[in-house]
């Protein structure tokens, strides 16, 4: 395994590593303005939901590694105390990517990437048209964590008004994860598409106590076909099986088929098992599996 030093590494090779290795980032698609009126728009992937009451979030304009420069938008917020996040989807990567040019102050960044700018309902800075979700927000505090190259500084909005567009809506009014079409940063000039396809779901344990991984026996936690996360959905399990269930699934016709040709042979018998194990938790079908692999 290779083992960086931080102390020994310089501040491009730590973002380097840090931005390929934390990733995928949401991204912050910031307006903010000037004393003078002036509009700035740029897009920052050190960017997340903080809270939720209040509803804060937090990004962060770096200074620049290269020269230790300042950006606009921090110099923005420091003297005019509100923001708007815009949130990207992948209709609009290409001009959000666009307008992280460094073009010079008093440049509207709207108009170099070709987006429409929206007048905002509580803050001055306006909003992104195109983007599905803007959120008003007002800066609570700018924290400096430094003033090395590098060094972040930690915008902290806290959301005031919330806009959706209607059509990623699902019937009951929620954002649907699927039309939404999200976008997030990678390291260097790799973005991450989230697709209907690349969607999937993980039951949380938040109503039920999950047996964890160490109830398994010692068999399943060291199977050679289970992964880890198979291993983490048996887990995540509220009990195990008493006898009498687990017996039951000896009637199932897959289980039957494999009983029967893997007599006298324990070793096959148990990787098939578990390989049909498999089957059903790719089906969601978790407690049918451990019953399967208790046989």
């Amino acid at each position: 395994m290779k083992t960086i030093n931080v102390s020994e590494a310089g501040p491009a090779q730590l973002q380097n590593y840090l931005q390929y290795a934390i990733a995928p980032r949401p991204i912050c698609f910031a307006t903010t303005i000037d004393t003078a009126g002036n509009v700035n728009l740029s897009p920052f992937s050190f960017f997340n939901l903080f809270s939720s009451n209040p509803p804060l979030c937090v990004f962060s304009p770096a200074r620049r590694v290269r020269d230790n420069t300042t950006k606009h938008t921090l110099e923005n917020v420091l003297a005019v105390s509100e923001c708007v996040i815009n949130i990207v989807n992948y209709d609009m990567v290409q001009q959000t990517s666009l307008a992280s040019t460094e073009y010079a102050r008093g440049v509207n960044e709207f108009e170099k990437a070709g987006l429409t700018m929206l007048p905002s309902q509580l803050v001055r800075p306006p909003r992104v048209a195109e983007a599905p979700v803007q959120l008003e927000c007002t800066v609570r505090e700018v924290i400096s964590l430094g003033e090395n190259p590098g060094a972040g500084n930690l915008v902290l909005a806290e959301i005031r008004l919330i806009h959706i567009k209607e059509e990623i809506l699902d019937a009951d009014g929620k954002i649907d994860q699927a039309k939404i079409d999200l976008v997030a940063r990678l390291g260097g000039d790799w973005y991450c598409r989230v697709t209907p396809e690349s969607l999937f779901k993980v039951t949380k344990p938040l109503t039920t106590l999950g047996i964890g991984v160490d109830s398994l026996p010692t068999a399943v936690r060291n199977s050679r076909v289970l992964t880890g996360n198979d291993l983490g959905m048996l887990g995540n399990l509220e009990v195990l099986p008493g006898p009498e269930e687990i017996d039951s699934m000896a009637n199932d016709p897959r289980v039957k088929e494999i009983f029967d040709a893997t007599i006298g042979d324990v070793a096959n018998r148990e990787r098939e098992l578990h390989e049909l194990a498999r089957i059903f938790l790719n089906e969601g079908k978790v407690s049918e599996a451990l019953r399967i692999v208790l046989l």
